[in-house]
């Protein structure tokens, strides 16, 4: 390129850039005039088939906007069109200062629930009976829950877009209740186009290929999914069991060829499991794959459902339990462990004191820093005396976080959390149960078995909501309270 040519081209940049953002407030703008066309429909005479029109045609220029531009289009809808404050308190000031008979009474009533709802519910109902709406709907939540962090708490525009968060997510409450939602079993003969998304949506134990996931849907293990009929092909929750003899410890066997429950013959029929092998179904994992439909109970209600599918297949199996992660119990440990650092008296006496005086070798102080070292790093896990060393002071330190440590009354970890809700028994905390990079990032290889006892479960649940009442085994519970400083 000649230097001449070279000098055109960057001259030629900048107005390209300044061309481009030109054009992208143009599309914000125009965003926001589609969105006042269509809101100006609300109360006029027009047909159903005018208003469908208005509204795809609004779904489909959000669809190609920028993220900037979503989230100026967000704030626009929520803050200009939610319920309109000056309306409902002079419909309420003129109550108040009017003699009325039951008759207006009944119309001031009428008017009131008008007002009392969001102008943008009137467009979300309508975005539902588009073809594909639901689903559109379902991602405009996962823009808003992306924009709220991004925002002020102290401004006005912060409450408006978690009302807009609220609205529309009490919408798909109902649209997704268990009621509309279908149970699907996943096999290797399921379409490819759900099988792809099944080894995507992992969260929990992420598939590697192909091989591995013709194991999870393979003898001896169940995959089960939610589906709607709004969203057709697309996984909403995704549950994996293993049909074992026992309620197991450790991955092994489970996400790898190892284990006795995988020796059997991969392209054996499903019809050959042996009936007598199967005592215990373990839920190892379960991903919700919508990140719109956030706090809307499928989870619970996809165990139950599989529970209820697979004990008329098996009878006999009448144990059920999780195999579950305890995702940021490192992270809980690790700033602990800083501030025992400073001096603070963290742990009890004693608890640490093996594992610090193989770290700290000839110094005289105890060698914190080291410790927060070889347990950030994993090291630890590559040397048999440190193995055996830190068992009981990680086993101790965890049992307290699962069942001691506390959010607003409630179990500090998330996964604790959402099993003692649905009426699960805290059974058992496993050594070295997931080894892998990410178990040992996440717990230092831990893993707990929640387990389901069916008629125990409600009065479990309802303890626990109403009552912040956790049910412990002996194992936990007695690691938990051998502790005498507080963590």
């Amino acid at each position: 390129m000649s230097s001449n040519s070279g000098e055109k081209y960057m001259k030629k940049e900048p107005a390209e850039n300044l061309h481009r953002a030109f054009n992208e407030v143009n599309e914000g703008q125009h965003s926001i005039c589609l969105l006042e066309d269509v809101l100006s429909l609300q109360n006029k005479k027009i047909t159903n088939w005018a208003i469908e029109n208005k509204v795809k045609s609004l779904c489909c220029h959000y669809k190609t906007l920028q993220n900037d531009n979503k989230e100026i289009f967000l704030k626009e809808l929520a803050t200009k069109y939610a319920i309109n404050h000056s309306a409902l308190s002079n419909i309420i000031y003129q109550t108040e200062r009017l003699e009325v008979d039951s008759e207006k009474l009944l119309k001031i009533e009428e008017k009131l629930k008008i007002l009392m709802v969001p102008q943008y519910s009137w467009l979300f109902k309508n975005i539902g009976r588009l073809e594909n709406g639901v689903k559109f709907l379902v991602d405009l939540r996962t823009d808003i829950m992306n924009l709220v962090p991004k925002l002020d708490a102290k401004k006005p525009e912060y409450i408006a877009i978690q009302q807009l968060n609220t609205a529309i997510r009490e919408l798909l409450t109902v649209w997704f209740s268990v009621g509309f939602l279908n149970l699907e079993k996943i096999t290797w003969n399921s379409p490819c186009s759900i099988l792809e998304k099944i080894s995507m949506y992992d969260a929990v134990h992420p598939i590697k290929d192909w091989v591995e996931l013709k194991r999870r849907v393979g003898p001896y293990r169940r995959c089960f999914v939610y589906t709607h009929s709004s969203m057709p092909g697309e996984p909403l929750v995704v549950l994996h069991v293993a049909l074992t003899k026992e309620i197991i410890s450790s991955l092994k066997g489970i996400t790898t060829a190892e284990g006795p429950e995988s020796q059997v013959n991969e392209s054996q029929p499903l019809g050959n499991e042996d009936p007598n092998l199967i005592k215990a179904l373990i839920f190892y994992s379960i991903s919700s794959t919508q990140k719109g439909l956030q706090g809307i109970e499928l989870g619970n209600y996809l165990i139950k459902d599989a529970v209820n599918y697979l004990i008329t297949e098996y009878p006999q199996a009448t144990m059920f339990s999780t195999l579950s992660p305890i995702p940021t119990f490192r992270i809980w440990l690790i700033e602990r462990i800083k501030l025992a650092e400073k001096g603070e008296q963290i742990f009890p006496t004693g608890l640490w004191n093996e594992v610090l005086q193989y770290l700290s070798s000839n110094k005289k102080e105890p060698d914190w820093a080291h410790l927060r070292e070889v347990i950030v790093s994993n090291s630890w896990y590559h040397n048999p005396e440190l193995i055996c060393l830190l068992k009981n002071p990680l086993m101790v330190c965890c049992s307290r976080y699962l069942y001691v440590e506390k959010r607003r009354g409630y179990a500090y970890d998330s996964v604790a959390n959402f099993h003692l809700r649905n009426g699960a028994v805290m059974w058992r905390l496993n050594w070295l149960a997931d080894v892998s990079p990410r178990g040992l990032t996440n717990s230092c290889g831990m893993m707990v078995n929640y387990r389901y006892y069916l008629e125990q479960a409600e009065d479990n649940s309802l303890n626990y909501v109403q009552n912040q009442k956790i049910n412990v085994c002996d194992q936990i519970a007695a690691l938990s309270t051998s502790l005498t400083a507080k963590l």
